[in-house]
């Protein structure tokens, strides 16, 4: 294995015998260097294969031109659409990001915000992961200074920016539209209570079901890691209750799916024995047999007005960071796995 020694301003400085700071400026265009020591400094560079230490630069300058995102998972599409778009408008501005991934775990989330403020990013994005609970790492962010932006999972305790949807008003939505096709034992597979958006869409579909005198038996309501194999275990329960559910709606579209998938291995005719709603409009939601109602989140807005919120920081940096909440209306996106009366015209 090679260990060839990594180049430096020094190394070039010593071949054309020139200071360092003058490299260093023909290196950033300074006009106090002539275009000729410029383009002998730029040659023996890239002949050097030298590489900036952007970190170094980062800490002279106080200033890194780098935004680190943090997501619970990138096989989202609803994570790597808020992404996508962020990083249009961040680009824009001059900004690069840096994507971290903490797979639903709260100590990959710390690794990765130590990992970020030790690269010098000027802020950081992040939707948090389901096993956060303990907020010390996000304070941490907070202390130094740097703007933090929280997208469709965060925290009012941390008072900062917060882009999202109204999830509890989606429960509302969801439940109404399953009451209007005549459902009347409606269950839920929820996510972990502990976190915020779940807790809120528990609390919207508890509310719905009591506005329309309905049963809220504890047996219809699961918690759920809402992945496709977790969605299949916990549809097998609601299967196994001595009163089936007539409709099921589901916080999550990959729990869905396997949901589904269960549904049709036991021959329950979906929508008219059991309906199904999801959450979050992943594209297979539109491809499977039958199609599956679902929320769409606005994922590309999420990401837009996460960056603006970001770069508003930048430009005013004295403007201290509070609880600031812009809240997207949700859009309900009716398909055959829910809609009965389809099937009844």
């Amino acid at each position: 294995m090679s260990n060839k020694k990594k180049t430096t301003l020094k190394d070039i400085a010593n071949i054309l015998e020139i200071s360092t700071a003058a490299v260093s400026k023909a290196l950033q265009d300074d006009s106090r260097i002539s275009s000729k020591t410029k383009e002998a400094v730029k040659k023996v560079a890239k002949d050097l294969n030298y590489q900036p230490n952007h970190l170094a630069s980062a800490l002279r300058k106080g200033k890194s031109n780098l935004v680190g995102v943090i997501v619970p998972r990138t096989n989202s599409n609803f994570f790597s659409s808020v992404v996508q778009n962020m990083e249009e408008v961040l680009n824009k501005a001059g900004y690069n990001i840096i994507i971290t991934q903490s797979n639903e775990s709260y100590k990959k989330e710390c690794d990765s915000i130590d990992t970020l403020l030790f690269t010098q990013v000027d802020g950081i994005i992040a939707s948090m992961a389901n096993e956060t609970t303990d907020l010390d790492y996000y304070e941490k962010i907070k202390s130094r200074g740097i703007p933090l932006i929280l997208f469709d999972r965060g925290e009012n305790d941390l008072n900062v920016d917060y882009i999202g949807i109204d999830d509890y008003a989606s429960s509302h939505m969801i439940v109404e539209h399953l009451v209007e096709q005549g459902c009347k034992r409606i269950a839920h597979i929820g996510g972990y209570q502990r976190t915020r958006i779940f807790n809120n869409r528990i609390r919207g579909y508890k509310d719905a079901i009591e506005k329309h005198g309905l049963p809220l038996d504890s047996e219809l309501l699961l918690e759920s890691s809402l992945t496709q194999e977790d969605g299949r275990i916990k549809m097998e329960q609601l299967l196994a209750l001595k009163t089936r559910p007539d409709a099921v709606y589901i916080a999550g579209d990959y729990a869905a799916l396997g949901a589904l998938q269960v549904l049709k291995e036991n021959a329950i005719d979906v929508p008219n024995e059991i309906a199904l709603v999801g959450f979050g409009n992943e594209p297979f939601t539109a491809m499977v047999s039958p199609p599956i109602t679902s929320i769409e989140q606005h994922s590309a807005e999420i990401g837009r007005l996460a960056a603006q919120t970001f770069l508003e920081h930048v430009s005013s940096p004295d403007i201290k960071q509070s609880l600031n909440k812009k809240i997207l209306d949700a859009e309900l996106i009716v398909r055959d796995s829910s809609n009965k009366k389809a099937f009844l015209n």
